[in-house]
């Protein structure tokens, strides 16, 4: 209940104040994982949906509309937004934080649009690494196995006089390729290298200036459906795609006194991606203001402004392309977000809301009302209402995607609309969270999300090309589905003894969409209620052993995707992990274990073609002096 966060109001909030279904992955929870990155840490989270769909694609989202470009969920480091434009969500591949330098990882589970803006819509990910003066000193890491067939992690941190300490590493890794649904070599291997920096500095008393950067390069491999028109026939090609980019951000605050302090913050993300189906150049710039105010002894406002240059240049493919091929847009934004205190210790309530002129789709609001009652220190009960948009895409807006060749030859097209608008949600959440005695903790949220304009797939009718002769039929980008979702997670932490911890967990997802009667659409309806587990549960153990030895069990259930073809499955991982030394720490974890292999998504959306994951064993050294 004392654990603290800040994703919730940009501020920090003790856990029993906060007002929202929020999960805390400590630098704890790491460790005991057995994870290799961030998307595999994730699966312990309540109401995540975490699927691998190759060797270096996974779907993540928060209660629902699960992707490949899961556009309903916002993904943060640091701050910095981690959001593709071209396709909306994120490159995971490339989303390679070095788990040791990570201090936690807050995922909220609901609307953040009036604090975060634009597609913070299901949930928040944001992940927040250590200060460099946490991470004094040299740190190597070293790994390899079956599935991750080596990484290695070289980092040093010190300081520059008393000022500023600093962190610099260097980080590479290389994954071995997973077997097609045929059973035949996937061709989705996947290396990257990764280097990066972070330094804190005291400028005075009253300012401090963070900044870091990365850089990063590398490729993967993948299998895709080409479509060739003369003779008509879809093809399975392998395809390699290689990546690279780098970003910096700055942070400079300035506390003015005990009740008043601002922060400017300025980041910009450069990244290049040839393939699978198109190669994208993109540039953004993000400018932050923002200013915290406590007025009197019952209210603590903060409030903010923002602008956010973007742009990017592709070129297509026969498969896929964007018109117009080069694009450039401007987001401004600014929020506002009141706490105030009703009774002293006992009930918060906050409203605020931000408001964005998007990319694509104009001016939209983000309003949310927020409650918190603290009967007393170890039990919060909490509810909100919020609303939140998911903004378009360059996707949404000029995709021009070929999805089959037919005899004639015909094509079947994907194409985007510009006159396409935003998606909404209005959020209704109850919580209650307790520390019900010294060795059990517990948190529960209900929801029902209502929803409107969301992304259907209209015919149009066919026309006929002359040069060269092909019939296309056209299926065109829409907002004629609408739908409502509600759901239950629970999760809890007993502490059995001493020694013995166990981590439960439950969520259930209940989805009904529905098209305008005058809609056309034949597919979106089953295949979003068909592409999320109705249930998902999980228990983790672990064991504090003798002689530094820790042993620790997780078993994740994930109920069947129908509209995939997918069945239900359970992940079990394990790790012995064993601390031979105070700097030096040897891990052997095994994944997977239960089955050789099994399959985890298959959307007949996805860019990329599935494969299976396999039963994988890692051994893990780190040395820190």
């Amino acid at each position: 209940m004392n654990v603290e966060v800040t994703s919730v109001s940009k501020k920090e909030q003790k856990l029993s104040q906060v007002a929202a279904a929020i999960f805390v992955i400590s630098q704890e929870d790491i460790a005991r994982s057995g994870a290799t990155g961030i998307p595999d840490l994730l699966r312990m989270v309540p109401g995540l949906n975490v699927a691998q769909i190759n060797a270096n694609t996974w779907a993540i989202s928060a209660r629902a509309f699960n992707s490949e470009f899961a556009n309903k969920l916002l993904v943060l480091v640091d701050g910095r937004a981690v959001y593709t434009q071209l396709l909306g969500g994120a490159n995971w591949d490339t989303f390679d934080v070095p788990l040791e330098d990570v201090d936690r990882i807050e995922v909220i589970r609901g609307p953040g649009g009036t604090i975060w803006g634009a597609n913070a819509v299901n949930g928040i990910i944001n992940v927040i690494t250590k200060k460099t003066a946490d991470t004094l000193g040299g740190l190597i890491v070293g790994g390899g196995g079956t599935a991750g067939l080596e990484s290695g992690t070289v980092q040093y941190g010190g300081k520059v006089k008393k000022e500023t300490s600093y962190r610099i590493f260097t980080r590479y890794l290389n994954n071995n390729h997973l077997p097609k649904l045929d059973g035949k070599n996937g061709e989705d291997g996947w290396h990257l290298l990764h280097g990066g920096f972070r330094a804190d500095t005291k400028l005075t008393e009253k300012d401090s200036l963070m900044t870091e950067g990365d850089i990063y390069a590398g490729s993967e491999g993948g299998t895709i459906v080409h479509t060739i028109l003369f003779p008509p026939q879809n093809v399975v090609i392998e395809r390699l795609s290689e990546f690279s980019g780098g970003n910096v951000l700055g942070r400079w605050s300035h506390i003015f006194s005990s009740r008043a302090d601002t922060t400017f913050q300025f980041y910009f993300d450069r990244y290049t991606r040839s393939g699978p189906s198109a190669h994208e150049t993109r540039n953004t710039y993000d400018f932050e203001f923002q200013n915290h105010l406590a007025l009197g002894s019952r209210q603590d406002l903060i409030w903010g402004v923002g602008f956010r240059p973007s742009s990017d240049q592709t070129v297509g493919t026969i498969d896929g392309s964007f018109v117009p091929a080069n694009w450039n847009g401007i987001l401004f934004n600014t929020f506002v977000q009141d706490q105030i205190t009703l009774k002293p210790d006992r009930v918060l309530f906050s409203v605020g809301t931000k408001l964005e002129n998007n990319y694509f789709a104009g001016f939209d609001f983000d309003p949310s009302i927020r409650i918190a009652w603290t009967p007393n220190k170890r039990q919060t009960f909490w509810a909100a209402v919020s609303r939140a948009a998911r903004t378009p895409t360059r996707r949404s807006e000029g995709l021009q995607a070929a999805l089959a060749a037919l005899p004639g030859p015909t094509e079947i097209l994907l194409e985007g609309n510009s006159k396409i608008k935003s998606e909404h949600v209005n959020a209704y959440e109850l919580g209650y969270r307790a520390q019900l005695n010294p060795r059990l903790s517990l948190g529960t949220t209900a929801f029902i999300n209502t929803y409107r304009d969301l992304e259907s797939i209209e015919p149009l009718p066919p026309f006929t090309n002359t040069n060269p002769p092909v019939t296309v039929i056209p299926m065109q980008l829409s907002n004629k589905m609408n739908g409502t979702t509600y759901g239950l997670e629970v999760h809890g932490n007993w502490k059995v003894n001493h020694l013995w911890t166990l981590s439960p967990a439950y969520s259930f997802l209940h989805m009904d969409l529905r098209l305008d009667p005058t809609s056309l659409d034949s597919v979106s309806v089953a295949d979003g209620e068909g592409s999320n587990p109705g249930n998902q549960a999980q228990l983790r153990s672990h064991l504090e052993l003798l002689h530094g030895l820790a042993w620790d069990a997780n078993a994740y259930f994930v109920g069947r995707l129908p509209a995939q073809g997918v069945p239900s499955y359970t992940r079990l991982d394990t790790q012995m992990s064993w601390k031979i030394a105070e700097e030096l720490t040897l891990s052997v974890v095994g994944q997977n274990l239960l089955k050789d292999r099994h399959m985890e998504f298959n959307d007949m959306f996805q860019v990329v073609n599935s494969s299976q994951i396999k039963r994988s064993a890692y051994a893990k050294l780190t040395w820190r002096f």
